[in-house]
């Protein structure tokens, strides 16, 4: 049986641990800033590193339900909420030194190149589309959406297409790296896909089994997975008559 951390542990050691991983990667990166170590081109290795790890938290946060799902802990979706919003935090890091160091704040610059390069353009759109997502990801937002947050929140794998696509658009020569985080992200989507396609048959028999119960409950008969099982009255019970002749049976 899966462990389940209590709520302390969870709240108090592990998210807090989890956190900490989370933002080691912008800790180093500062580190390397304030000892100048970052490489001949730090423009460059900025906008990689944070564009990297914004990725990287994209495929961690939609592989939380397929992990849950083949490891039955299902206490990994309390923390998706945190990958997902780092996801938010290197993209802004991403567009930000993309703003700033690569065209020092000169929006008209910025609004001529957006659309006349390919993969500033995609990356622009995927960032676009994860801004909504983030402002909505509360559980006050959640509640007042109801089901739309759920469309809304659907819009993640576009996202997740555009980043990898931007990715591939950007080194141009060498595209073995990103088609690495393309095909996690295949894999991910086959898995969802699977999981969407196995858990309809699946919720089609409870839905069934449930509609069964309610009107055997009605004739007398019970269900168990689908099986019936019948719940037969006792017979009535005859006077059994002696087998022994007239003249042996008792006077």
């Amino acid at each position: 049986m899966p462990l389940t951390p209590s709520s302390t542990l969870l709240s108090y050691i592990i998210k807090p641990l989890v956190f900490s991983l989370c933002l080691l990667p912008f800790i180093l990166l500062l580190v390397n800033i304030i000892n100048d170590n970052l490489s001949t081109n730090p423009v460059e290795t900025l906008t990689h590193v944070t564009g990297d790890w914004g990725l990287r938290f994209l495929l961690i946060t939609l592989a939380v339900t397929p992990l849950r799902k083949l490891s039955g802990l299902n206490w990994l979706l309390k923390l998706r909420r945190m990958f997902g919003l780092f996801v938010f935090f290197y993209a802004c890091l991403h567009f930000l030194t993309y703003l700033w160091f690569d065209q020092n704040f000169d929006w008209q610059a910025i609004l001529h190149d957006i659309p006349k390069r390919p993969f500033i353009t995609i990356g622009f759109a995927a960032f676009a589309l994860l801004v909504p997502l983030a402002v909505t990801s509360t559980h006050g937002m959640q509640r007042r959406l109801k089901k739309n947050w759920i469309r809304l929140h659907k819009l993640v794998y576009i996202i997740a297409i555009f980043a990898v696509i931007h990715f591939i658009w950007l080194v141009k020569a060498d595209i073995s790296e990103p088609l690495v985080y393309a095909l996690g992200l295949a894999l991910l989507f086959l898995f969802r896909l699977y999981l969407s396609i196995y858990s309809k048959p699946r919720q089609t028999a409870k839905n069934n089994i449930s509609d069964l119960s309610a009107q055997n409950h009605q004739t007398g008969r019970q269900t168990t997975d689908g099986i019936f099982l019948y719940r037969e009255r006792p017979a009535t019970q005859l006077p059994v008559s002696s087998s022994r002749p007239a003249d042996e049976r008792p006077r």
